[in-house]
């Protein structure tokens, strides 16, 4: 066809590209098909064969190339099948699509019969392979022995055919049985296509138009005209219905008509989305739906192309305004089985072979999977699986849609029919062949029999009235029960497609306030697309409802959602994707209509408002045709041209079909004339602004940025392609770690990140949760990539067995672990807890040891969590890929992990995963028992290392406590399980007060998570006991996380600042932490850590509830309030010692109360004019209660509480103006005493103050006790 002409100019507009036979080839005869997975154990026709496109039209379009290979295995997924006259051989219809490179996508649609195999060479070739196989079933049944004849004739009866029968040439025993085949009695038949390559999926009417056609060849007349006529109106004189009308063409019997949605609508999807719900049932499909939407990987499974092709077209037509951005085939060719193997997120279909189950199918990885068995309604989900928000109210209002249209919302379920339903189904079967024009002539004839049976004996037999209704148009007025059920179609599909599309305008209804406009033109955006943040994540979910934060905190990682706010940004320098400008519109509309605040969310659920309407637009539509094509009419054939054979489809004529029609025709001009005005207008733009190939390019990469791999091409199956796609593949993985670690770096960091230029800081717990799973899918893909054989569901946990496995004998042959000489975590202090050693297979047995974890797929990302919390991720998987003799066993050449240059990049940068610390493991895993480790550290200079009584302990952290637990005398290190504590904030140290040596001297308190080795220290450095210090008998340490040193982090630097720590007797006595060497701290340094004590608090409670981390720390901590207000206090304090005793801030707390309590009395006895006030009877009775407490907290340990409590209840800045009052502080204090100026008290008074908007809790260690 030359482009010149002007048929082919407007090819654009055209409803069909191409038009396609595809069959079996006479001259080449029959060639296996081993790409199709050969089974010569069959009988030849259950074998597959290579099928071949026989012709096409016209040769080629300039902008859709015909691609020859790809159309031929898609048209023909498992090759050329044969029958005999024994042997059902009804038509059948499938769809398949062709995504290119680009994500643009033409749709097929095929139907598939059977026709007579009139040549003999191929005839007898089939012969002779049935022969040979039935020698050669013979002879292995003759020579087996009787055990394993058995199995060999329990085989040989499945295929139908005895096991050593007669020779031969005979016929066999089960002569008419299938699988068997005689040239001289059987008749053979092969299987043909028609296909229609179009642009839009307009499946009605392409089926419809086929099934018209094949009609026309079986049938018992001829057709009115030559098929080329047909075939050629439809290739060159029906254009694409505009958008948001309807066109009426003709085929060969009756009017087709197709209608397009307009601007506004919801763009085009013809396939039965009610198909697919019955197959899937309302709770599956809205499963499944999540799963695509949270990009994993998609397999269907059905025996039938058009099931799966209705599932998973009816599925992605549901994203809007989302799209699928990965590899998409709903029909997988049997020679493309290795795209199973791609480590990527894809959408494929894979057609089931009768009789196999599940469990034989090896897919090489599962731990991403989602599986859905269509033919059994089931569906198997991956595990962490996020629930769509508002589910259960979704799938009601889809109920109620299906149940309007008669449909069950549970799907069809598998059940075998009853007598009577089999002979309703079969009239229906007759029915939905009739209409389609299936019927040959014999089944023609019978059914017109029938009809006229009914007719004179008067007896009704359901579903026959409608065979002749089914057959015939235009003998009743209005709609034919086709056109009905087409129209019924429609409705249903556009009302569940209005619900989806609703939930997407309810949930995102505010995200533009969220899209970060960065750049300010499309060039320097494009530029530097891979650094910019274009959306920010954690504001945006801060204003979602907390029920659908686990399933947003997913979604808006995906590589659909970057897209579409990618195009939202790009809309500002370029006319606005169609699926954009329609959302945008429909967030318009509802923010109009409902008027609500932007920033108000609620999780209640809003049901969609315009069934009715989106049903109405399409009748009316269908109602009011705009358009009719021109009629096929005859062409300019020669003479003998157009031969008709019943029951064959003809060879067509390439001459008249090979170009369109002469410029004869409206449509043809006036799309001429248009095209001729976009060629001028393309030409002027060319000239105009940025290099169009420039910028193209730049659309390319930034559009593809994060796909790991674009659509496989379907054509080409050499070796050296199949090695550049795995080679894609490696690259995507790659690219993908580094994007997918850069980012969990970049968020963790925070602040520090923000300041180094790496753009947004915040993130939340939930979305480091979501980073962390992301990045366990990550490497569940890597380790599955390439598999030799597939062993459980997660590759990554079968090969740390293998490894397990083996080191264990080599440990079993040596006595010692293999440990890689590394000790871990040695304390600071030079007094050690006994190191952990770093051990993969240790690690592994912690997580075989939990029993709360029962799946494989579980254990690996348990495993993934707690080495990234141990900072070991890199160095174990490092461990695990230096044993090269195992990887070779388990991967192929192509496999990532077996690219030492991509692998050593990608190790490195998990290593920079070191940088920061996560909690991921403990965090996750919060009921586990876990075994901790206490060693306490006396200061061992000093005699009293030891102590006669009976000391004990209790370890609290952010889950809970362990309860007291007793020491045995004189041993200073114990072990004991606990359900996890999570990150430990304080240790109460404590001991009875018995025996002669009734004080001990401690320095520090060390425990260790013996699971995850994160170790923390609870620094003392006073004494406990009656008669030293301030008298205390137990303390509250707290916790400080230790830093493993430079030596044992291999010198991997910590950002992460480390906790708080307890305050110390030094501290308290010389208040040295801020001022000078020796010096007490200025004014100033006073009351600025005061300022920053309360700030940290406040600070504390702006956080999401379930990130704020220990308060005590905050409160009792060395730079907490407690710490700060004591500062305070000492400030001007009158000498720290009264002949030689020590004098405390509680002593002048004591003395102040007990003046109030006196003066009240006084007052009460004297009737003085101003009692003493609610503020002074609760400081008395706080001091009162702390005073009464049985627990030997010692002086210091009660100023504290008393802080605590006065912050807990408001009353602090109530107190300290009462205690600046008293008279008893012109004896403690120095004139220059800040308690003694007013102006810093009242300051001190506002800043505390602050604290009231806040409800703060304290730990029960703190007030364990305590009666007010």
């Amino acid at each position: 066809m030359s482009v010149g002409t002007p048929g082919s100019g407007a090819a654009p507009c055209r409803f069909a590209h191409y038009f396609v036979i595809c069959g079996i080839d006479t001259e080449t005869g029959l060639e296996p098909d081993e790409l199709a997975g050969e089974n010569f154990e069959q009988s030849p026709l259950k074998r597959t064969f290579k099928s071949k496109v026989l012709a096409h039209f016209p040769e080629n379009i300039e902008w859709n190339p015909f691609d020859q290979d790809a159309v031929n295995m898609l048209c023909m997924p498992k090759g050329l099948s044969f029958r005999t006259q024994a042997e059902p051989r009804e038509p059948r219809f499938h769809s398949f699509l062709i995504t290119r490179e680009d994500g643009s996508r033409t749709y097929g649609f095929v139907h598939t019969f059977y026709e007579e195999v009139t040549s003999a060479p191929i005839r007898a070739a089939m012969q002779t392979l049935y022969q040979m196989h039935h020698a050669g079933h013979a002879a292995a049944a003759a020579s087996s022995s009787s055990s394993s004849s058995m199995d060999s004739l329990a085989s040989s009866l499945d295929e139908g055919e005895g096991g050593a029968g007669p020779p031969a040439q005979a016929p066999p025993p089960c002569g008419g049985c299938s699988g068997a085949y005689d040239a001289a009695r059987d008749t053979l038949y092969a299987s043909k296509a028609l296909c229609l390559i179009t642009p839009l999926p307009f499946m009605h009417a392409c089926r419809r138009f086929l099934a018209q056609l094949h009609r026309a060849a079986a049938g018992p007349r001829p057709p009115p005209l030559p098929l080329e006529s047909y075939v050629h109106n439809l290739l060159y004189e029906v254009p694409l219905p505009p958008p948001g009308r309807a066109l009426k063409f003709h085929g060969v019997y009756e009017p087709i008509v197709c209608q397009r949605p307009g601007p506004g609508e919801l763009p085009l999807a013809d396939f039965p989305l009610g198909d697919a719900f019955q197959l899937l049932g309302v709770e599956n499909l809205v499963q499944l739906f999540t799963c695509v939407l949270l990009e994993m990987q998609i397999l269907l499974y059905s025996q039938d192309y058009q099931r799966l092709m209705t599932v998973a077209e009816g599925i992605t037509t549901l994203l809007f305004p989302f799209q699928w951005q990965h590899v998409y085939v709903p029909i997988l060719p049997a020679s493309l089985h290795h795209f199973l193997d791609a480590p990527v997120p894809y959408l494929m279909g894979l057609q089931s072979k009768e009789g196999t189950d599940r469990s034989k199918l090896e897919l090489p990885q599962e731990a991403n999977l989602c599986f859905v068995d269509i033919d059994n309604h089931c569906i198997e989900l991956p595990e962490d699986f996020p629930q769509f928000p508002n589910k259960t109210e979704f799938i009601q209002e889809l109920t109620e849609v299906l149940q309007r249209f008669g449909l069950s919302p549970e799907g069809a379920t598998p059940v075998g029919p009853g007598p009577a339903h089999l002979k309703s189904l079969a009239l229906h079967e007759l029915v939905d062949d009739r209409r389609n024009g299936n019927l040959g002539g014999e089944a023609l004839a019978v059914l017109e029999r029938l009809q006229a049976l009914t007719k004179r004996t008067g007896v009704a037999v359901e579903g026959v009235e409608t065979l002749g209704r089914a057959g015939h148009r235009g003998d009743a007025p209005g709609r034919t029960p086709e056109e009905e059920e087409e129209l019924r179609d429609a409705k249903l599909n556009v009302q569940l497609r209005e619900v989806f599309a609703s939930r997407f305008t309810a949930m995102f209804a505010d995200y533009e306030a969220f899209v970060i406009q960065g750049a300010q033109d499309l060039e320097s955006w494009l530029t530097n697309r891979e650094q910019m943040h274009n959306f920010d994540k954690a504001s945006f979910l801060s204003d979602q409802p907390e029920p659908y934060l686990p399933f947003l905190s997913h979604f808006i990682e995906t590589q659909m959602f970057a897209t579409f706010i990618d195009n939202k940004i790009m809309s500002q320098w370029e006319e606005k994707e169609p699926l954009l400008r329609v959302f945008d519109a429909r967030v318009e509309k509802a923010r109009l209509y409902s008027g609500r605040a932007p920033s108000l969310r609620s999780s209640h659920y809003q049901r969609c408002t315009n069934l009715k309407e989106a049903a109405q637009a399409i009748e009316q539509r269908l109602m009011k045709i705009d358009h009719t094509a021109i009629h096929p009419h005859l062409l300019d054939m020669k003479i003998g041209q157009g031969k008709y054979e019943q029951g064959f489809f003809p060879k067509l004529q390439a001459d008249v079909l090979a170009t369109g029609p002469t410029n004869n025709n409206r449509w043809a001009s006036r799309t001429a004339t248009a095209q001729r005005r976009k060629d001028r207008h393309r030409q002027h733009n060319e000239h105009l602004g940025l290099d169009n190939d420039l910028k193209e390019k730049y659309m390319q990469e930034a559009r593809s940025l994060g796909k790991s791999l674009r659509q496989p091409k379907l054509s080409d199956l050499s070796p050296a392609v199949i090695a550049q796609t795995n080679w894609k593949f490696v690259e995507g993985l790659l690219k993908e770690c580094r994007m997918k670690t850069k980012r969990m770096l970049v968020e963790k960091m925070g602040r520090e990140a923000v300041e180094l230029g790496h753009g947004e800081a915040n993130i939340t717990g939930l979305e480091e949760n979501t980073l962390i799973a992301s990045l366990c899918d990550l490497l569940e893909r890597i380790w599955s990539h390439g598999l030799q054989v597939k062993q459980g569901k997660s590759a990554l946990w079968s090969h740390l067995l293998h490894y397990q496995a083996r080191e264990e004998k080599l440990e079993q042959q040596a006595d010692s672990p293999v440990s890689n000489g590394q000790e871990r975590r040695k304390s600071d202090t030079g007094m050690a807890l006994p190191p952990l050693k770093v051990s993969v297979t240790q690690d592994m047995r912690h997580i075989q040891n939990m029993s709360e974890i029962k799946t494989e797929v579980g254990r690996a990302r348990a495993w993934i969590r707690l080495s990234l919390e141990k900072k070991l991720l890199s160095q174990h998987l490092k461990q695990l890929l230096s044993n090269q003799a195992l990887t070779k066993k388990l991967y192929k050449r192509y496999a990532f992990l077996r690219c030492e240059e991509e692998k050593e990049q990608f190790l490195f940068h998990l290593l920079s995963l070191n940088a920061v610390d996560y909690f991921c493991f403990t965090s996750a895993f919060t009921k586990i028992m876990i075994p901790y480790r206490a060693v306490i550290i006396p200061i061992k200079k000093l005699s009293n290392a030891m102590t006669t009584s009976n000391p004990w302990v209790c370890v609290s952290g952010e889950l809970g406590d362990s309860g007291v637990m007793q020491i045995p005398k004189n041993v200073l290190e114990m072990t004991f399980d606990c359900q996890n504590l999570g990150k430990l904030t304080t240790v109460q140290l404590g001991h009875d007060n018995s025996g002669l040596l009734a004080k001990w001297l401690v320095d520090c308190v060390m425990v260790r998570n013996e699971i995850t080795g994160h170790t923390y220290k609870f620094p003392c450095g006073r004494w406990l006991g009656k008669s030293v210090d301030d008298g205390s008998l137990e303390r509250i340490l707290i916790g400080e996380l230790v830093v493993p040193s430079a030596e044992e982090q291999e010198g991997k630097q910590c950002r992460t600042p480390p906790m708080l720590r307890s305050p110390s007797q030094i501290r308290r006595i010389s208040i040295t932490s801020q001022g000078g060497r020796g010096g007490k701290p200025n004014v100033v340094q006073i009351q600025e850590s005061i300022g920053e004590a309360v700030n940290n608090i406040i600070k504390h409670f702006h956080k999401p509830e379930k990130e704020r981390g220990s308060l005590t720390v905050l409160l009792c901590g060395e730079s907490g309030l407690v710490a700060a207000l004591e500062q305070f206090f000492y400030h001007g304090f009158k000498s720290s010692r009264l002949f030689q005793k020590t004098v405390f801030v509680w002593d002048f707390v004591e003395r102040a109360a007990a003046y109030l309590d006196t003066a009240e009395q006084i007052g009460d006895l004297q009737e003085a004019p101003e009692p003493l006030g609610p503020a002074g009877e609760t400081f008395c009775r706080y001091v009162g209660g702390i005073n009464g407490t049985p627990r030997s907290i010692g002086k210091d340990g009660k100023f504290q509480l008393l802080v605590c409590l006065g912050a807990r209840d408001r009353l602090l800045p109530q107190w300290i103006p009462l205690l600046a009052e008293c008279p008893l502080v012109a004896r403690m204090y120095e004139d220059t005493a800040l308690l003694r100026d007013r102006a810093t008290v009242n300051s001190l008074v506002g800043v505390l103050q602050t604290l009231h908007d806040f409800s703060i809790t304290l730990e029960s260690s703190l007030i364990k006790g305590i009666r007010l």
